[in-house]
C-alpha cells in the first residue's frame, strides 16, 4: 500500500486525509467514501477508532432497537425540563459512556480477531509480494543484469535477514573481512563446543553467500543454509524476527568467529577483533554521587534511541545521552537523575536502533509508534564526544537561556493572537478592525426586529467580514426549532415565512443606532492607532522569535563542532504493525552516488525523496527502524579492493579468494546448465503442443502434457542449489554440524555409504555400516567383503527385506488392484497417466520397473520426463523399499536404507557385461563410475545428489528423504572433496553420453540415406571418444563401430562428390566441390592425425587414387582449376588446421539413449530401417 505524499505546506492536510481514507478502504473493504469520511471525522483522525466504528456498526445496530424510544424520551424530557446547555452536555456524556461500555468488550474482541487475521495473512501477503516482484518460474528471468546488485530471496519470513545482510555486504570493509576469513587447522582442531562449531559454520555459509552476491550470474540468491543456522538461535523457526535482535545475534556470532581467528581470549586480544574495531565503541557514564562525579567506561554496539517525544535524530541523541535537566532544541522534557553519557570512542560504523515499539498496558500487547522522526544524510557527532564536554556544556547553557527567552516571546505573541477573557479568543488586531468596521457603518432607518442570535459569532478575517455578517441570521433560523420535527410538520410552518421574507429590506451589516461625527472621529483615531501598535508589536515579536530560533539552530553548526561527520550508509525500513510487517533497506551506492532499494529479490534505483517518504514515518505505517552511519573521514570503509602490483580496483570475481572463485564458477556453470535445459525442454514442449492438442480433442481421457515450469537436470549433474530450494550442495563449507551430537564432517557420507568391493576404489576396505543413531542393521552388500560376525544378522535382514519388498511392490504397483507387478517391473513402457486429475489432487503415474505411484498435481519441481529416466526409477524404487524403515525410524534412517538399496543395485548392474544392444553405463552415472574405479567420495556424493533431486517432490516420504539428503550434502566441506576432480568426473560422463548420442544419431541418419549429416555426427563422436579413451578403457565407447560407419559414410560421400564432379553441370560440380571441402577432406585429416588403422589408410588411399585419376583426363579449364584447388589438400593431410562443422544439438537423455541403442542395433542386424524419436 503506497500513497504518494506531497510535503508542500498547502497540500499536507489534504494528502494525509486521502491517505487515511485509502487505508480505511483497504482494511475494512468499504468503498463508500461518505461513510469512510464520516467515520474518520467522528474519530477525529484516529484510524484505529475509525476502524472500530466501521466494523462495530452491525453490533450497535442490533442493540439500538432495544430501548430507542426510552432513550429519546429521556433525552427530550431532560431538555424540556432543564433547558440548559450544561444539562444537555451531561446527558450526552452519560449516553455516550453507556453505549461505549456496551460495545467495549465486542470491540476488543474484534481488534483481536483483526490482529490474528493480519498475522495469519502476513506470510501469504509476503509471498504474493515476492511473486509480484519478479520471482518468475522461468530461469531466463533469473539472469542478473550488468552492474546490478544481487537480491536475496525471502525463504519464509526472512526479509529481516535480507535487509541486514544487504546493508553489511555493501560495506566494502565488512565484505572483505568476511570473504577473507580463514582458520588454520590447528585452531579448528581446538574448536570442540557446539557454539564454536556453529559460529564457524555460519561464517562459512556467510562467505559462500557473499561470494555469490559478488560474482553470481543469478538475479537473486538463496540464503537458506545461513538462515537455518540463525533460526536455531531464535524462539521458533516460523516467527518473524526483529531486526535489532537479529543484528545483535549476527554481530555476536561474527565477533566470536573472528576471536577464534585472533587466537586470544584476554581483553587486549578482544580489542584487536575486527568486528569489535568496526562496530563497537565506548562511552563514559558520569553521575553525581554525594557531591562527587563518578564515572565508568562502557562498551556499546548498536545504540538504542527512543522515538516517542522527539522530532529528529539530534533530539533523540540528546535525550539518550543526558538524563538530567537538559534542554533540547525542540523538546520541553526534563529528567532529574543527573547522569550524563559521553562518547569516548566512536566506531567507524555507527548504528542507531530506533525504538518504535512500546507495550500498551491497557491492551496487553506491543504497539508501533508511527511518529515522524527526521534524520540527516550527514550528522556531526562532536557535541556528544567526551573531549568536548566543556564546550558542549557552555552551548547547552546558552541553549537554555535562549529557550527561556523564546518561551517568553512566544507567550507574548500568543497573547496578541488569542486575546480575550472568555472561553473563545480571537486575534487582537482583527478584533480592533471589527470594532472599527462597526463604528464606521452608517445607521439605517429600519429598526432591527429580528431576535438577537444566542450563538457566538463565527470569527473570520477582516477581508471576509461582509459574508460573515449574514451567518448569525442563518444560524438562528436553523436553530430556532428546539426539538426534532417531521417533514410534514415543517412544511406548513416554514413555507409561508419563506415566501413572505424580504431579505433586501434587512440591513447588510450591524450598525450603531446613532453616532456623532465627533464620537466617530475619536473612536476611529484610537482604534486605528491601537491596531497599528498591535501589528507593529506582533511583527517585532515574530522577528525576535525568528532570530532566537536561528541562534538555536546554529548553536552546534560552527566549524569547531563539525569535525566528526558521519554519513548515512543504510536505512532499514519496517512497514506494518508491531505483530507483523515487512522489512526492506535503502543503501547508498558510494561508487555511483545513488540510493538503491533492496526489497528481497528486487533491487531498484531510488531517490532521497522516496527514502524520506518511506522512512521518516508519521504519514504511513512504514518508518525507519535502524540507521547505519559510517565515518565520513575514513575512506577505507568504502574503498574497493586493489591489486597489490597494479593498484587497480578489483571488481567482481577478481576480488574473491581462489576457493570462492571456484565455488562461484561452479554455481554459474550449473545455472547455465539450468538455462540450457529449460530452453531445450521449453522448445520441446512447444513442438509437442500442437499434436497434444489434436490428441486431446479426439480422446479427452488422455492428459495434456503441461509446459515444464522448472529446468530438467541430468541425475548425475543434479545440484541442490535451485533457486526454489536450497543453495548449492557445497555452499556450506562448514567444518561442523548444527546438531547437539556432531560427528566429523569427513564421515558425513561414510555413515550411509557401503563399500561394494576392493575393486571399486583403491584401498577401500571399510565395512558397510548403517547409521549409529538409529541402530539400523547392516544392509546387503554387493560383494563378500562383509565380516563373518555380521553374516547372521545380514541373512535375517535379507529375508525380512524380501518380504518387505514384496509388500512394497504390491502396494506401490497395485493401488487399485488393476495392474500386475510382473508386467510393470519388466516392461519399459512410457509412463501413462491413468486419468486426469484437477489441480491440488493426486494422479497415478506408471513408472517402468517401479509400478504406479501417486503424484500430487501441485508437486514442486515434478517433471514427468525425468521420472522416466533409469536413474530416477531406481531412486523411486529404493525409497519405496525403505518405506517401513522410514515410518519406524524417520527420514534419516529411510535415506540410509534407500541409499544402501540403490548402491547395491547399481554395483551389481556395473558387473554386467556390455552387449551390442545394451550398455549398462547408459542407465546410471554410478555404473560408469564403478566401471572406471572412481574415488569413493565421488560415488557417494553423486548418489546423494540423486536422492536430493527436486523431482522427488511427489509425496511426503520422498520429500523428507530429499531434504535429508540435501542436509547431508551441505555437511561436505570443500576440503573434504576436490571439487575440480568431482566436476571432471561429471564432465566425463556427460561427454560419454554425448558421444553415444552422436553415434546413434549418425547411425540413424546413415540408415535413412543422409550420409552427409551422418558423417558429421560420426566424425565428432570419434574425436570426442578418442579423448575419453585416452583417460581409460571404460571411459568411452567401442571405437571400432564408430570407425566402421565413418569409413562407410566417407566412401559414399566421396563417390557422390566424384559423380557430381564428372557431370560437368555447373551446379552439380559446385555441390561436389562443397562436399569435398566441408566433409570429406576434414574427415580425412582427422583420420590421419589419429592413431590411424589399416582400414582407414585403405579408404584414404582409395579416395586419393580416385581424384588423381582425373589428372590424365581432358576436362574444361574451370574443372581443372577447381580440381587443382582441393587436390593438394586431399594428398597432404597435415598442412592445415582441421575445422569440423558443429552438428546440431542432440538430446543425451539416458532414457532415450537406452531405447535408441537397442533399436539401432536391431536395425543394423536385421538390415531394416528403424527410426526412434
Amino acid at each position: 500500500m503506497r500513497v504518494e505524499q506531497d510535503f508542500e505546506h498547502g497540500e499536507t492536510s489534504e494528502n494525509s486525509s486521502q491517505m487515511l481514507l485509502n487505508q480505511l478502504r483497504e482494511i475494512t473493504g468499504i468503498q463508500d467514501l461518505q461513510v469512510l469520511q464520516s467515520a474518520l471525522n467522528a474519530s477525529q483522525g484516529d484510524i484505529t477508532h475509525a476502524i472500530g466504528l466501521l466494523t462495530s456498526q452491525p453490533t450497535e445496530e442490533e442493540h439500538m432497537p432495544e430501548e430507542p424510544t426510552k432513550d429519546n424520551s429521556e433525552r427530550n424530557t431532560s431538555n424540556a425540563q432543564n433547558g440548559s446547555a450544561k444539562d444537555d452536555l451531561q446527558t450526552a456524556i452519560e449516553l455516550s459512556l453507556q453505549e461505549s461500555q456496551q460495545t467495549e468488550a465486542e470491540r476488543r474482541e474484534l481488534h483481536r480477531a483483526l490482529e490474528v487475521s493480519a498475522e495469519e495473512n502476513a506470510a501469504r501477503m509476503k509471498r504474493k509480494r515476492c511473486e509480484a516482484s519478479g520471482e518468475s518460474c522461468s530461469p531466463a528471468d533469473w539472469i542478473r543484469q550488468e552492474d546490478c546488485p544481487v537480491g536475496i530471496r525471502n525463504v519464509g519470513n526472512t526479509c529481516w535477514f535480507s535487509a541486514v545482510i544487504q546493508s553489511l555486504f555493501h560495506l566494502p570493509v565488512f565484505r572483505r573481512l568476511v570473504l577473507n576469513y580463514c582458520l588454520s587447522e590447528r585452531v579448528l582442531e581446538k574448536c570442540k563446543s557446539h557454539s564454536e562449531k556453529r559460529n564457524i559454520a555460519f561464517m562459512q555459509e556467510l562467505r559462500c553467500l557473499f561470494a555469490l552476491m559478488v560474482g553470481s550470474n543469478r538475479r537473486f540468491v538463496d540464503p537458506s543454509a545461513a538462515v537455518e543456522l540463525l533460526r536455531d538461535a531464535f524462539r521458533t523457526s516460523e516467527a518473524q524476527q526483529d531486526v535489532s535482535e537479529f543484528t545483535h545475534k549476527l554481530l555476536d556470532w561474527l565477533e566470536d568467529a573472528f576471536q577464534l581467528a585472533a587466537n586470544g581470549t584476554n581483553p587486549e586480544d578482544k580489542q584487536n577483533n575486527p568486528m569489535v574495531q568496526l562496530f563497537y565503541g565506548t562511552f563514559v557514564a558520569e553521575r553525581l554521587h554525594e557531591g562527587k562525579i563518578v564515572s565508568n567506561i562502557e562498551q556499546f554496539g548498536q545504540y538504542p534511541l527512543q522515538v516517542n517525544g522527539f522530532n529528529n535524530l539530534d533530539e533523540c541523541l540528546e535525550g539518550a545521552m543526558v538524563e538530567g535537566e537538559i534542554e533540547s532544541l525542540h523538546s520541553d522534557q526534563t529528567i532529574s537523575s543527573g547522569q550524563e553519557r559521553w562518547f569516548s570512542k566512536l566506531p567507524p560504523v555507527l548504528t542507531f536502533e530506533l525504538s518504535r515499539f512500546e507495550f500498551n498496558q491497557s491492551l496487553g500487547r506491543p504497539e508501533k509508534i508511527h511518529k515522524k522522526l527526521e534524520f540527516p544524510q550527514v550528522i556531526y557527532m562532536d557535541r556528544y564526544l567526551h573531549n568536548n564536554v566543556d564546550q558542549t556544556h557552555g552551548r547547552r547553557g546558552e541553549v537554555k537561556r535562549l529557550k527561556d527567552q523564546l518561551t517568553v516571546l512566544q507567550q507574548k505573541l500568543e497573547g496578541y493572537k488569542n486575546y480575550g477573557s472568555g472561553p473563545t479568543k480571537y486575534p487582537l488586531a482583527d478584533m480592533l478592525q471589527y470594532v472599527l468596521e462597526f463604528a464606521t457603518t452608517k445607521p439605517t432607518s429600519v429598526s432591527p426586529a429580528s431576535p438577537v442570535p444566542t450563538n457566538p459569532p463565527v470569527h473570520t478575517e477582516p477581508s471576509s467580514g461582509d459574508s460573515s455578517q449574514t451567518e448569525p441570521d442563518d444560524a438562528g433560523s436553523s436553530d430556532g426549532s428546539g426539538c426534532p420535527q417531521t417533514a410534514t410538520q415543517r412544511t406548513p410552518i416554514h413555507k409561508p415565512f419563506t415566501q413572505c421574507r424580504h431579505p433586501m429590506e434587512m440591513p447588510l451589516q450591524p450598525a450603531p443606532h446613532s453616532v456623532t461625527e465627533e464620537e466617530l472621529y475619536f473612536v476611529k483615531g484610537c482604534l486605528q492607532r491601537w491596531r497599528a501598535e498591535v501589528e507593529n508589536t506582533i511583527n517585532e515579536l515574530k522577528a525576535s522569535i525568528d532570530k532566537v530560533s536561528q541562534a538555536l539552530e546554529g548553536m552546534y553548526s560552527d566549524n569547531s563542532l563539525c569535525q566528526v561527520p558521519y554519513r548515512l550508509h543504510a536505512v532499514l525500513v519496517h512497514e506494518g504493525q508491531a505483530s507483523a510487517g515487512h522489512y526492506w533497506a535503502y543503501i547508498y551506492d558510494h561508487a555511483h552516488k545513488r540510493w538503491l532499494k533492496y526489497n528481497d529479490v528486487m533491487v531498484t534505483e531510488s531517490t532521497w525523496e522516496e527514502l524520506v517518504r518511506d522512512s521518516y514515518g508519521g504519514m504511513t505505517n512504514a518508518s525507519a527502524y535502524c540507521l547505519m552511519y559510517i565515518n565520513d573521514k575514513l575512506p577505507y570503509l568504502i574503498a574497493e579492493d586493489t591489486d597489490d602490483e597494479t593498484g587497480q580496483a578489483l571488481k567482481g570475481m577478481d576480488s574473491l579468494p581462489a576457493i570462492l572463485k571456484r565455488y562461484v564458477r561452479e554455481d554459474n556453470r550449473w545455472f547455465q546448465q539450468e538455462l540450457r535445459e529449460w530452453e531445450e525442454q521449453f522448445c520441446q514442449a512447444q513442438r509437442e503442443e500442437a499434436p497434444v492438442q489434436t490428441l486431446t480433442s479426439t480422446n479427452t481421457e488422455e492428459p495434456v502434457p503441461e509446459e515444464p515450469q522448472t529446468p530438467v537436470q541430468e541425475p548425475a549433474q543434479q545440484q541442490t542449489n535451485e533457486v526454489s530450494e536450497d543453495p548449492p550442495p557445497d555452499s556450506t563449507p562448514a567444518p561442523a554440524q548444527e546438531s547437539e551430537e556432531p560427528m566429523a564432517n569427513s564421515a558425513a557420507l561414510s555413515s550411509i555409504s557401503p563399500e561394494p568391493s576392493e575393486n571399486v576404489g583403491e584401498g577401500s576396505e571399510e565395512d558397510v555400516t548403517s547409521s549409529q543413531t538409529h541402530g539400523q542393521p547392516d544392509e546387503q552388500k554387493p560383494d563378500e567383503s562383509q565380516p563373518v560376525a555380521d553374516s547372521a544378522s545380514t541373512d535375517r535382514a535379507q529375508r525380512s527385506e524380501v518380504e518387505v519388498e514384496e509388500q512394497v511392490i504390491s502396494d506401490e504397483a497395485e493401488p487399485d488392484s488393476q495392474t500386475e507387478p510382473e508386467a510393470s517391473s519388466t516392461e519399459e513402457n512410457p509412463a501413462t497417466v491413468t486419468r486426469s486429475q484437477p489441480e491440488n489432487e493426486v494422479s497415478e503415474v506408471e513408472i517402468p520397473n517401479v509400478g504406479r505411484i501417486l503424484v500430487r498435481s501441485d508437486a514442486d519441481g515434478y517433471n514427468e520426463e525425468m521420472m522416466l529416466t533409469p536413474a530416477m526409477q531406481g531412486v523411486i524404487f529404493a525409497i519405496a523399499k525403505a518405506r517401513q524403515v522410514f515410518d519406524k525410524d524417520g527420514p534419516e534412517a529411510g535415506l540410509i536404507k534407500a541409499f544402501h538399496e540403490e548402491f547395491s543395485r547399481l554395483y551389481e548392474l556395473s558387473q554386467e557385461e556390455t552387449t551390442p544392444q545394451q550398455d549398462p553405463r547408459l542407465q546410471h552415472v554410478l555404473v560408469y563410475f564403478f566401471q572406471n574405479q572412481a574415488p569413493n567420495r565421488i560415488i557417494e556424493r553423486t548418489l546423494l545428489e540423486q536422492f536430493a533431486d527436486r523431482n522427488l517432490s511427489f509425496d511426503d516420504r520422498a520429500i523428507s528423504i530429499m531434504r535429508e539428503a540435501r542436509s547431508k550434502i551441505r555437511l561436505i566441506k570443500p576440503e573434504d572433496m576436490d571439487m575440480d576432480e568431482y566436476l571432471q568426473w561429471q564432465d566425463d560422463y556427460s561427454m560419454f553420453k554425448t558421444v553415444f548420442a552422436y553415434l546413434l544419431t549418425g547411425l540413424e541418419q546413415y540408415q535413412n540415406g543422409k550420409t552427409r549429416e551422418a558423417l558429421n555426427y560420426l566424425a565428432h563422436a570419434h574425436q570426442d571418444n578418442s579423448a575419453l579413451l585416452r583417460k581409460g578403457e571404460k571411459k568411452g565407447v567401442d571405437q571400432s563401430l564408430i570407425a566402421l560407419y565413418r569409413r562407410k559414410c566417407l566412401k559414399e560421400l566421396n563417390e557422390n562428390a566424384a559423380r557430381l564432379f564428372k557431370s560437368q553441370d555447373e551446379n552439380e560440380v559446385a555441390e561436389g566441390v562443397t562436399i569435398m571441402n566441408e566433409c570429406v577432406i576434414p574427415c580425412m585429416h582427422l583420420m590421419v592425425r589419429d592413431s590411424v588403422s589399416q582400414e582407414d589408410l585403405d579408404v584414404i588411399e582409395l579416395i586419393r587414387n580416385c581424384w588423381c585419376s582425373y589428372l590424365g583426363q581432358d576436362m574444361d579449364d574451370s574443372l581443372q582449376d577447381k580440381l587443382s584447388e582441393f587436390l593438394p589438400r586431399v594428398l597432404d593431410c597435415s598442412a592445415e588446421m582441421v575445422v569440423l562443422k558443429e552438428p546440431p544439438k542432440v538430446r543425451n537423455s539416458p532414457l532415450d539413449l537406452c531405447s535408441r541403442l537397442t533399436a539401432v542395433m536391431e536395425s543394423i542386424h536385421s538390415t531394416s530401417v528403424v527410426i526412434v524419436k
